[in-house]
């Protein structure tokens, strides 16, 4: 059953869901906004099952209490990788009961949202806080890029990923663009804190500004970049937002006169974080 949304507003988004009779969605905590009250509202430890894609119902999981514990583990396993990778440890379902209903989402940065439409063919790569709903037959999981390109690209080490059938409702800030590295020879560099989003296909992973001279010291020291920049190569859809939380936070504290950046701007940044 295919999700009927739709996305409203400009400079700050909100998708607005339509919920057939039984049909379920989940969202990360903190993205609900409204809901009508025919629609039913529930907060679990747990991810959406693999098998009907409806939320697991405390006691009734198969196989006694094999099966039972089997579900705990489960969760507890999903809880630790949301809690390891500094996610939201809650998922909010919202259920239609009775008849149609309505619930509106949102995201928590001023920007644009996407609706992503999965085949069950083809994962999807979030950055992290990216996830703001999707329908109860696409499952939610935590993948980790690696030590190396973590510990060089920041926002790289921990990315959602999304998979199954049907629709997955992410954010960002600022404006979008999609891309194909296809287009552009097969690769393309950005900035680590640019990358909302890419299909499975698409390799990613962070490469050294420059080299060890002069050049490269002075990308790092005043080109605002730092040391790293992120690359995807391959054939697929890319998103990208015209917005980091980084320069984001960097212009609130300018305003309110509390610039930490100073003058470079880059290597020498004093931000506490």
């Amino acid at each position: 059953m295919t999700l009927q949304q739709e996305i409203v507003g400009s400079a700050m988004q909100m998708a607005v869901v339509q919920l057939s009779p039984g049909q379920t969605v989940y969202c990360e905590a903190g993205k609900f906004l409204f809901k009508t009250v025919d629609v039913t509202m529930e907060t679990r430890l747990g991810g959406p099952s693999g098998g009907d894609g409806q939320p697991p119902q405390g006691g009734q999981a198969g196989g006694g209490m094999g099966g039972m514990l089997r579900q705990a583990m489960g969760t507890a396993m999903q809880v630790g990788q949301r809690a390891l990778a500094g996610e939201s440890l809650a998922f909010q379902y919202f259920t239609a009961r009775g008849g149609e209903g309505t619930v509106g989402f949102a995201g928590v940065l001023p920007g644009e949202m996407r609706a992503l439409e999965l085949d069950g063919t083809r994962a999807w790569f979030a950055e992290k806080d990216a996830f703001v709903a999707a329908e109860s037959t696409v499952e939610f999981g935590i993948a980790f890029q690696g030590g190396r390109t973590g510990m060089k690209g920041g926002e790289g080490f921990v990315l959602e990923k999304f998979t199954g059938r049907g629709t997955v409702i992410i954010a960002g800030a600022g404006n979008f663009i999609d891309l194909d590295p296809a287009d552009f020879g097969g690769r393309i560099e950005v900035d680590t804190g640019c990358v909302v989003a890419f299909e499975e296909g698409i390799r990613y992973g962070v490469q050294r500004v420059g080299g060890l001279n002069r050049q490269g010291v002075m990308n790092a020291v005043f080109g605002g970049e730092g040391l790293s920049l992120a690359t995807l190569e391959g054939r697929g859809r890319v998103i990208l937002q015209s917005l980091t939380i980084e320069s984001l936070a960097n212009a609130l504290r300018k305003a309110q006169g509390g610039d930490k950046q100073g003058p470079t701007g880059g290597l020498f940044s004093t931000n506490a974080g």
